[in-house]
């Protein structure tokens, strides 16, 4: 209450002196005189002199001139072209290495470069990977690696130490195998949470349409490809293009010409020159029409809407400034951009909604994108494509203009605080021709963009009638509520990795029930009769979590008592314990007690030590879906409704009969989420299969693989580990 009282008093304050100061303001500027006269006639004077003061803004100043700083330039004999940018605000220098080649196809083995990247940083032929790290923190330098290039900035009187570091990096890479595997290893892991997430879900199949499988910028990494990787793969790559003859080096900072020359002769004069292979590529097009593509991911609680196409834009072409204002009238980065003030202030659709306009030298793109309820999102995509048509139909007014320019402009001059973008910035002026006070004459270009040349823009860049309309989420809730938008009413499916997939047709086969499916679960996990005799359970098991390792105790009694410990370092972080009557839930911020709500009642299924023992008792729900696949298994898709109103969707391998992923949608910190389980690695104990490991995805960012150590059944666990007194 305290915290509203508090809020109330300042939004009030605010407004007092707002007020106040457009009052006075107004009355000053509209000589008003206000001697003698009442208060009725005073307030009368006031909201005349605010009507005059409001419709006559100050007249615009014109655009400002800035200087970014002269930019010079040199050859190497070896061929590497290096940029110089003075900058004498700040003792640092940075050194900004990027290869000239376009991207290259990786087929099988899309990741490689990537990881060929990451590898030059973990290890020279003198150097290990925690030497170079600590060497870099001596001296407060940062120091990056990519597939395309490097990185290195620190204090100009460190600037020799950097260089020759960034350069026995960049020459003598021990490419280590057990570094190599540690990355490959690394990068797998973060490929299984694509799976499950509708954002990358939605993003791999959009780059597939928008540029094709036989583009570099189609193709997806997987875990097919990234397993076929080898380091002689990633030797092979930098061996191949990290060239002198290949690369620009951008000198940023307080350092002239003359020193840079001196210094960069020094470092990068020796790197030996080789030819490097050009590659070209067919220019991707849009589609003709309207296409809806759809990545499902059941009892997904929200649908993920991404509107896409190729585009013919690069920077320095003529009107890309129109094109970038209008872009951001439609959905930029303000949160005014009609994207958001339709779909989030206007519907309460969702928290945001934008676009991007991207120019490249190869194929720019067009994208709009947000995330939606499922109940809403046919009617999301109707507005997308009534805001897009809207822009292309209808001139902007002149106020939209007005705050983007201002918003641009101040983006603009925030954006000149990074060395990193004035690198950008010299680089894009020699790769690009621009001419030499392309960025100098940012604003000027800005403030001389008109109303038409917007609507010009929008015309050309925004098609929403040949558009890929790509939405990942529920296909039984959502999928066929986005027929009427395709241009062929045939709706396209496609996997997390932008494979295109056919809906599986096959019947189910006869005889099988969803009551069927669970007594087969039963006796392939131990029999009705084994399960029956089980009166406790008991597992002890470990997962990392936040880079460190959480121990975790459960039991379940009678199948009405539970208790959860979960700790790190000694720590509980976590506590739930379910008597029968009461529930306590503990951790870090306190403790409670509940005896109802929604919590409290979800706990009486999680004591529950085989729930599908009670699938057949009155108030369950069962609906056999059909058969579907997961991981190259045909799977039989079970939705289950317990007597609560909660559903889950589970999965049972059709031939083992085991579970092998749950989904469930679960409330945290307010907001609603599908968290998926896997099951897997079944174990025998006392005649029951127990799975010993699961994994958690959708929870965090990462998944969470909890391992047992130890499972217990029928083991004495005395009453009172429940207790909650």
């Amino acid at each position: 209450m305290k915290q509203n009282i508090f809020l109330a008093l300042s939004v009030l304050i605010l407004l007092s002196v707002g007020c106040n100061k457009t009052t006075s303001d107004a009355l000053l500027d509209n000589n008003v005189d206000i001697t003698e006269a009442s208060s009725e006639e005073i307030q009368a004077k006031i909201e005349k002199s605010k009507h005059i003061w409001r419709s006559n803004p100050p007249a615009p100043a014109p655009a400002r001139s800035i200087s970014i700083g002269d930019y010079s330039s040199f050859d190497l004999d070896n061929g590497l072209k290096v940029i110089v940018v003075e900058n004498h605000k700040l003792p640092r220098v940075s050194y900004q290495l990027s290869l000239i080649n376009n991207p290259i196809q990786e087929k099988d083995q899309a990741g490689f470069v990537s990881i060929a990247g990451q590898l030059l940083k973990t290890g020279t032929k003198s150097k290990s990977k925690a030497e170079i790290d600590a060497s870099i923190d001596f001296i407060g330098a940062n120091i990056n690696t990519y597939g395309r290039g490097a990185f290195g900035s620190s204090l100009k009187k460190h600037q020799d130490k950097l260089l020759s570091l960034m350069t026995e990096i960049l020459y003598e890479p021990s490419f280590d195998q057990a570094e190599f595997d540690k990355i490959k290893t690394q990068t797998l892991s973060g490929l299984s949470t694509t799976k499950t997430d509708p954002n990358a879900m939605a993003e791999n199949v959009a780059n597939v349409l928008t540029y094709g499988k036989d583009h570099p910028y189609g193709e997806v990494e997987n875990e097919a490809t990234v397993t076929n990787i080898t380091l002689d793969e990633c030797k092979k790559y930098y061996d191949t293009y990290f060239k002198p003859n290949n690369a620009y080096l951008v000198v940023v900072g307080d350092i002239t010409p003359d020193e840079a020359k001196t210094t960069v002769e020094k470092y990068f004069g020796a790197w030996k020159s080789k030819d490097v292979p050009t590659h070209n590529y067919k220019v991707p097009t849009s589609p003709e029409g309207a296409k809806v593509s759809f990545v499902n991911k059941d009892a997904a609680v929200q649908s993920v809407i991404r509107i896409t196409y190729p585009v013919d834009l690069t920077t320095g072409d003529d009107g890309i400034m129109a094109a970038m204002v209008m872009n951001n009238i439609l959905g930029g980065g303000i949160f005014s951009g009609r994207l958001m003030q339709n779909l989030r202030e206007d519907k309460a659709f969702t928290y945001g909604a934008r676009s991007n306009l991207s120019p490249d030298r190869l194929v720019g793109n067009f994208n709009a994108y947000a995330s939606v309820r499922n109940e809403v999102t046919d009617s999301s995509v109707q507005e997308f494509l009534f805001e897009l048509n809207r822009l292309r139909d209808e001139p902007i007014s002149a106020e939209d203009l007005s705050l983007v320019k201002n918003s641009m402009s101040g983006s603009f001059a925030r954006s000149l605080e990074s060395p990193q973008t004035i690198a950008r910035f010299a680089r894009n002026t020699f790769r690009y021709n621009l001419p030499q006070d392309y960025y100098n004459t940012y604003l000027e270009r800005l403030e001389s963009v008109t109303i038409e040349d917007v609507q010009a823009a929008a015309q050309k860049f925004i098609q929403p009638d040949n558009a890929y309309i790509v939405v990942a989420g529920s296909k039984d809730d959502v999928a066929e509520k986005l027929v009427r938008f395709d241009s062929d009413g045939i709706i396209d499916y496609y996997d997390a990795f932008g494979n295109k997939v056919e809906l599986n047709d096959n019947p189910i086969p006869e005889g099988i029930s969803a009551e069927t499916v669970i007594t087969d679960y039963i006796n392939a996990i131990g029999g009705k009769e084994a399960l029956m005799k089980v009166n406790t359970m008991q597992q002890t098991a470990s997962m990392e979590l936040m880079g460190q390792t959480a121990s975790i105790d459960m039991k379940q009694k009678d199948n009405k008592m539970f208790a959860l410990k979960i700790s790190m370092s000694g720590m509980t972080v976590q506590e739930q314990v379910f008597d029968g009557s009461k529930l306590k839930m503990g951790g870090m911020q306190g403790t409670q007690v509940l005896t109802e709500g929604d919590e409290y009642d979800a706990m009486k299924y999680e004591a529950l030590i085989f729930p599908q023992m009670s699938y057949m008792n009155e108030g369950y729900k069962l609906d056999l879906k059909g058969i579907e696949s997961i991981d190259g298994k045909s799977v039989y898709k079970l939705v289950v409704t317990n007597p609560n109103g909660d559903l889950e969707t589970e999965y049972y391998d059709q031939q083992s009969s085991l579970l092998l992923r749950s989904i469930a949608t679960q409330e945290a910190q307010g907001q609603t989420m599908s968290v998926t389980s896997d099951y897997s690695d079944y174990k025998e104990v006392s005649g029951i299969k127990i799975p010993y490991t699961v994994t958690v995805s959708g929870a965090m960012p990462m998944p969470m693989v909890m391992k047992s150590s130890e499972v217990k059944i029928n083991a004495d666990i005395p009453t009172d580990s429940f207790s909650i007194d």
